[in-house]
């Protein structure tokens, strides 16, 4: 194996730390490693560090989720999965990531998702271990109790509008035996309800907003670049020394001379890793990489939900079609500028159901999402419909399938090959047909059945298994959760250790949702905070 020495310039800038990567996981480290005076920080980040009107607005994901500012897209492979076409994967590119443009929808995941993580060789990652992490960084409009935080750094809220076809589904969903539920974040998940959101006052709580307040940037310990691309880290040996980057157009160098901690998401943290030269070595030699640690788990065991997307038409003037456009939208945006409420002070969707596709289950195995609108047919439409109507997407909590995140190029500005290897798994495959025929079976219960006039997508003449699957890889999409390509386990199962440092190497530790072993059994944004909040007690400890 070889060991490239890069010798930092003398005069460089340095720091104790050198965090890259300011979303969800990024912006926590920042504010808890911090708060030691002695210790000094570097937060960079790709994109810019602003919260514009359109950023704080809630409704505006999306506008935002198209952003070539704010947003980087990455292209899929062309998949039989994806019914054969490449996908465009958006993520956050600003501090604060992606929290800064997602629906902005806070679910925990079940208990036994992060036991699941232990009982696989991450040890110390159960759900003894992150469940005080939640509570401590929460502040839960519903307040404090056993399972709940309040006077956290994040806030976190219930939805401010009801809707009557909103009822109609919660109802709908309790006539299957599903039970209400306020939180939608206890223990016990299996439940429908309004969602919960990471809205404060009207604005979005993402993560910078949260964790990098005006308190926060004040300390004169933390330093935040915004607006530089990291492109490679750099080693004495197998030590993380430094990075090297791009700011306001100029090559830059950066010493650490305690830690280099990734935090730029399942897609950036391998392939940052894979440039730097660790890596599969067959891969890093195709490539010209000059090979620090040969790791075959950077960039594999990749897992992303899949939605299928189901609308239908309904025969009363209910949904928020027409107050998207014209004369209504100008009320709507006129709401929210003078009072901050309305419907542009809500997220992507509106209710959610955790539901088993089958009784023998026993936890849920589906997430439903659903929404009092609908769009434009088309994969992953967002342009709505004059008609009237709603919306249901579902996804498979815990996919089996795995895909691959690897270079292309040892150019660290060529964005990755990404296979996500959608639905080769059996099990993923049999999923698809329970998951219509559970929205399908939800939609025929009263009160949500008598609004009911036809269903649009997939329409009544898709009932076969095979059809269903056709379908889904069709028209599915990524529910932009990717996670697992630098997953926590030993040198043989993952890709670092128990403490987030990467395998071979010494002063480096991925932290984000590229370490979660398995998926887990709801969006990835609150899990990551917790991976995060648990890495800064990780770190101090080994300071001390």
């Amino acid at each position: 194996m070889s060991t490239p020495s890069n010798t930092l310039p003398a005069g460089a800038p340095d720091f104790d730390v050198v965090i890259v990567g300011a979303g969800s996981a990024g912006c926590v480290l920042a504010h808890r490693l911090s708060e030691d005076p002695t210790r000094r920080i570097l937060l960079i980040e790709a994109g810019p560090d602003r919260r514009d009107f359109i950023v704080r607005m809630p409704k505006g994901f999306g506008k935002l989720i198209f952003d070539t500012e704010r947003v980087r897209r990455f292209e899929t492979e062309p998949e039989e999965g994806s019914g054969g076409e490449a996908e465009s994967w958006p993520r956050g590119r600003m501090v604060g990531g992606s929290s800064g443009v997602n629906g902005q929808f806070y679910t925990r995941g079940q208990p036994e998702d992060f036991d699941g993580w232990e009982a696989s060789g991450a040890r110390g990652w159960n759900w003894q271990t992150l469940g005080p992490c939640f509570k401590a960084f929460e502040d839960h409009e519903l307040g404090a109790d056993e399972v709940r935080g309040a006077g956290g750094p994040l806030h976190v809220s219930t939805h401010p509008n009801p809707h009557p076809l909103v009822d109609a589904f919660i109802d709908a969903g309790a006539a299957l035996g599903v039970p209400k539920r306020t939180d939608i974040n206890r223990p016990e998940q299996e439940g429908i309800g309004y969602v919960t959101l990471n809205i404060k006052n009207g604005e979005r709580a993402d993560a910078s907003v949260s964790f990098l307040t005006p308190q926060v940037r004040a300390r004169p310990n933390l330093t935040i670049w915004a607006d530089t691309f990291v492109e490679r880290i750099l080693f004495d040996g197998q030590k993380a020394v430094g990075v090297e980057c791009t700011r306001k157009g100029k090559k830059q160098v950066v010493a650490a001379r305690s830690e280099v901690l990734l935090a730029a998401g399942a897609i950036q943290s391998p392939w940052l890793l894979q440039v730097s030269g660790v890596g599969p070595a067959e891969l890093l030699n195709k490539h010209q990489v000059p090979l620090v640690v040969d790791a075959p788990l950077v960039g594999a065991q990749l897992r992303e939900h899949r939605m299928m997307v189901v609308q239908y038409r309904i025969n009363k003037p209910l949904s928020l079609n027409p107050e998207f456009s014209g004369w209504r939208l100008l009320k709507n945006m006129g709401q929210y500028l003078l009072k901050k409420r309305g419907l542009m002070a809500t997220g992507s969707h509106d209710a959610v159901a955790f539901v088993r596709s089958y009784e023998a289950l026993d936890r849920p195995d589906v997430e439903l999402v659903m929404a009092p609108f609908l769009v434009k047919p088309g994969k992953l439409s967002m342009d709505f419909e004059s008609g009237h109507g709603l919306q249901i997407f579902g996804y498979q909590l815990r996919p089996e399938s795995v895909g691959s995140i690897e270079i292309c190029s040892a150019d660290p500005n060529i964005p990755p090959r990404i296979r996500p290897n959608y639905l080769t798994a059996a099990a993923d495959r049999a999923a698809s047909a329970r998951i219509l025929r559970y929205i399908r079976k939800l939609v025929a219960q009263q009160p949500l059945a008598g609004f009911i006039t036809e269903e649009t997508a997939p329409g009544p003449e898709v009932q076969s298994d095979e059809q269903i699957l056709d379908y889904h890889r069709k028209f599915g999409g990524p529910v932009m959760h990717p996670v697992g390509t630098c997953r926590i386990g030993t040198a043989e199962s993952g890709a670092v250790d128990e403490r987030l440092r990467v395998h071979g190497t010494q002063g480096l530790r991925v932290i984000d949702a590229s370490v979660f072993p398995t998926q887990v059994s709801a969006h990835t944004h609150a899990a990551t905070l917790a991976v995060a909040w648990r890495a800064c007690d990780l770190i101090n400890e080994d300071a001390t």
